[in-house]
């Protein structure tokens, strides 16, 4: 797939997606949200991926939310066609960790393909939130939804039903963001250093802990556990197990393989 909106570089096990659109703040039209959509789906299909790093460009906004024009002029029906939730779906239920690297403004559907991310770092100038009732709207890309499961129902109601715009610091503080660096430069070190993390470790392991917590936190614990049972049955198959538990004991670093 070719690419208009977005760059999508890859550098070793660390995929790089760049949303392209600086002269209107990395604004989400229906195009971009395709090529997001289809940005995942490579990653997915390319083993040599391990965590993918989604970030804007420019350093005014990393997506200041929907394309206002587009808004107006879409019509009713279009709405249940838009892939704005598809695509957040497919980031949330990839297999490999995401990462938000946030500068600037991540406003409404910004802020919810932040939300679709595993780990969101940003910096101190950022700014968050879900303003479309000001639109007379609302949040329509998972909003609704992954905001109350990040900072509880009450905060999520307030910050929605008053569209109120905070900083990265409330924002850390109520759980919405995972780090904030001060500086715009120390951003995609601070996302590479974390990826780098998640990279020294099993990658089926991390890729199936995802999905226990994602499911975990959708369904009853009795069905979150049970698929954790499994998820750990697959893990002791793979070769991944034999190589971590030997390292352990041979006091050295494992190589994992992701098999």
């Amino acid at each position: 797939m070719s690419y208009k909106n977005i760059i999508l570089e890859k550098d070793g096990h660390i995929a790089l997606i760049t949303l392209n659109r600086p002269e209107v703040r990395n604004a989400l039209d229906p195009q971009t949200w395709a090529e997001i959509r289809g940005a995942i789906r490579d990653c997915r299909l390319d083993r040599d991926v391990r965590v993918v790093i989604i970030t804007g460009a420019g350093g005014k906004a990393f997506a200041s939310g929907a394309d206002i024009r587009s808004l107006r002029e879409r019509e009713t029906l279009e709405v249940l066609k838009s892939e704005a939730q598809e695509s957040l779906n497919d980031i949330e239920n990839l297999d490999k960790p995401v990462i938000a690297a946030i500068d600037g403004f991540a406003l409404g559907g910004g802020c919810e393909l932040a939300m679709a991310c595993d780990i969101r770092i940003a910096t101190e100038r950022s700014k968050l939130g879900q303003p479309e009732v000001n639109l007379g709207i609302i949040p329509g890309a998972g909003g609704t939804q992954r905001l109350q499961r990040l900072v509880g129902m009450g905060k999520a109601k307030e910050l929605i039903f008053t569209g109120e715009i905070i900083s990265a610091r409330e924002a850390r503080e109520i759980g919405l963001i995972n780090q904030v660096v001060e500086r715009p430069e120390d951003l995609m070190p601070a996302a590479r250093e974390m990826a780098g993390k998640i990279m020294a470790k099993g990658p089926v392991a991390v890729g199936l802990a995802k999905m226990a917590i994602n499911l975990g936190a959708n369904t009853d614990i009795n069905s979150g556990l049970l698929f954790e049972k499994f998820a750990q049955t697959i893990a002791f198959a793979t070769e991944d197990r034999i190589e971590g538990t030997t390292a352990f004991l041979e006091k050295r670093k494992p190589d994992f393989k992701g098999r």
